[in-house]
């Protein structure tokens, strides 16, 4: 239930500044996102796996802190960010 190393990696190359930057926002999204999705699908076959719900819900709202954030910071940047990655604008 893990990203793997090389889409790790390409996501990084795509949504940081350089193959090195895995720090910046943009790219914590990205990877947040990922996981997201995956445990999404997990729990469609897992309904009572609280544990892993538990997890899924605090990682959605650490996407949710770092999307008000890049928000706050850079508005054109949040637009394309949520567009690249399909997720809905409900960020107050």
């Amino acid at each position: 239930m893990t990203v793997s190393k090389e889409r790790k990696a390409e996501l990084i190359k795509e949504y940081g500044k350089d193959e090195k930057d895995s720090g910046s926002a943009s790219v914590q999204v990205a990877l947040l996102t990922e996981r997201i999705r995956e445990l999404t699908e997990h729990m469609k076959s897992h309904k009572k796996d609280y544990h892993t719900r538990r997890g899924l819900l605090m990682l959605v709202g650490q996407r949710r802190r770092l999307l008000g954030y890049i928000k706050r910071n850079d508005i054109e940047e949040y637009r394309s960010l949520i567009a690249k990655l399909g997720i809905r604008d409900n960020i107050q």
